[in-house]
């Protein structure tokens, strides 16, 4: 049947409403994505330039996570500092606080206080964290390696050595996050005392089950007021569960929590991307959305030193 004149016009009236209707839904769904992630805290990320293959740059981790309605990202690499890449990243992403810090491996000479000295003296002031040795801590070094057996020392004959207590009065003085990295738990434990009685005031406990601490573990750093990273890497690769996460939450409280993606690597979902499945995750195993505000929220806020959400 030949088109008239007027069942072209109302063709082309239902296509002009169904073009509506869909760019309508997906500026709907665009906007609740983005409701989703506002105000969320990332501590974990991983961004080029890098020496492992790395999804995105640190240019690019920022502008996605301020697309996202993000609050802010933490810049992590275990071989470099990270402050004067986040100032550069601040001057050119709006809408986002970028934050570095520096690994205390043996790429910046282990434990090493003029590491952190430079940092915080660093332009752009995004200088926050230090964490201790990572691929390079004796944990890590002797379960994991990948090769190498020499690792960064931090207790020797039951105690810190005594670089290990300069980094500590060095974060207390300039008041930066300590993270405490690749340690082992017994590491852990031993550590935050002594970190406290030189006046640190936020620990983080890097991805704390990644290391094996146990459950009375994870209740000693919580009486420590440490703060715990679970982080979605190790549930997309497989090695925890959503479920080991909740039964933490649910035993110990949210409080001492704060989640983060550990994300970054070459062939894995990006930031944004792996917190809406983190967050959808954590919904769907029955965690209220209050304790997914403190944890994705408040605590990594508060751990940055930034205002209360």
């Amino acid at each position: 049947m030949l088109s008239t004149p007027r069942t072209l016009k109302l063709s082309l009236v239902c296509l002009a409403v169904g073009i509506v209707g869909v760019s309508y839904v997906m500026h709907a769904r665009a906007q609740g994505e983005r409701e989703l992630l506002d105000g969320v805290v990332d501590l974990h990320v991983h961004a080029g330039p890098d020496s492992r293959p790395r999804s995105v740059s640190d240019l690019e981790a920022a502008r996605g996570a301020s697309e996202a309605g993000m609050r802010a990202i933490l810049l992590k690499n275990h071989f470099t500092m990270t402050a004067d890449r986040a100032a550069l990243a601040m001057d050119q992403v709006d809408g986002l606080e970028i934050f570095g810090g520096v690994v205390l491996n043996r790429a910046v000479g282990g434990i090493n206080p003029e590491a952190v000295r430079q940092m915080v003296e660093f332009s752009g002031s995004r200088g926050r964290v230090v964490w201790l040795p990572t691929f390079d801590a004796e944990w890590y070094v002797k379960n994991v390696g990948e090769g190498g057996s020499a690792f960064v020392p931090i207790i020797q004959n039951g105690s810190p050595v005594p670089d290990v207590l300069e980094i500590f009065s060095l974060v207390a003085e300039h008041n930066l996050l300590l993270a405490m990295g690749h340690s082992a738990p017994e590491e852990v434990l031993a550590l935050i005392p002594e970190a406290k009685r030189l006046g640190v005031q936020r620990i983080l406990v890097t991805h704390v089950f990644s290391q094996g601490a146990t459950r009375e573990q994870m209740q000693q750093m919580a009486s420590e007021d440490a703060i715990m990273e679970i982080d979605w890497l190790a549930v997309l690769n497989g090695s925890r569960s959503i479920t080991d996460y909740t039964m933490a939450i649910r035993e110990i409280g949210a409080e001492f929590f704060a989640m983060s993606t550990d994300l970054g690597q070459a062939g894995n979902p990006l930031h944004p991307e792996g917190w809406h499945a983190y967050i959808g995750a954590m919904r769907e195993a029955g965690v209220s959305d209050e304790d997914i505000d403190t944890m994705s929220r408040r605590n990594p806020a508060r751990l940055l030193g930034l205002d209360p959400w």
